[in-house]
């Protein structure tokens, strides 16, 4: 019996980020090993909102990251990703994943939105790439579309955001840990991608399971 109520895990993290992507199958195993004793919020944090620059995807620095810390992480932890041939912008896909939560379907969205940037190559920036995605994980891709176009999230990616800034969070992933009634402001703060040795100890240490 957890004697202090289910721990609050509130992630931020982007879509076209690709440690936030090898970090993803780390937080599943936590939600298999802990199950109902976490509950989990998940937060868009939109790297490069306009009018920022995007990345140049042939760059060498990016190639140079990749090589260098992306693919060996991704071998460790057995994620199959490529480099994306492009780098859209990321609003778009962050407002679709929260219609995604509105509609109960955003773990099946979440992770497929990844898989289509990270393993397939395709431009989560389209609409026309999200409507697939949304047909593919059972969302109802008209309902989408409307939303979409009317901008109906974007008022959730942008709370999110400017939550984001008041605490003092620059970049992604960033995991925040607390008890059951503990602020958002007095959690634990665990950044980058961390292994879920880790982030195990942090939570038993947190908590008092039986």
């Amino acid at each position: 019996m957890n004697t202090v109520g289910p721990l609050k895990i509130d992630v931020w993290s982007d879509y076209v980020c690709p440690f936030c992507y090898l970090q993803l199958a780390v937080l599943e195993q936590l939600q298999q090993t802990y199950g109902e004793r976490l509950e989990f919020n998940w937060h868009a944090f939109e790297l490069r909102p306009d009018p920022l620059a995007l990345l140049d995807p042939s760059a060498d620095y990016l190639r140079e990251t990749w090589s260098r810390s992306v693919l060996p992480m991704a071998d460790r932890r057995q994620v199959t990703m490529k480099m994306p041939s492009v780098q859209p912008r990321s609003r778009k896909v962050l407002e679709a994943a929260a219609f995604a939560r509105n509609a109960g379907s955003f773990e099946a969205f979440h992770k497929e939105a990844y898989r289509a940037f990270f393993e397939k190559g395709l431009d989560i920036g389209e609409t026309h790439t999200l409507l697939e995605l949304a047909a593919t994980t059972g969302l109802d891709r008209q309902a989408m579309e409307q939303a979409l176009n009317a901008g109906h999230f974007e008022k959730a990616v942008m709370d999110d955001q400017q939550l984001a800034q008041k605490l003092g969070l620059r970049a992604v992933p960033v995991l925040l840990l607390r008890r059951s009634g503990e602020a958002l402001e007095d959690a634990r703060v665990f950044n980058g991608t961390l292994p879920f040795d880790r982030l195990s100890q942090e939570i038993d240490a947190l908590a008092t399971w039986a």
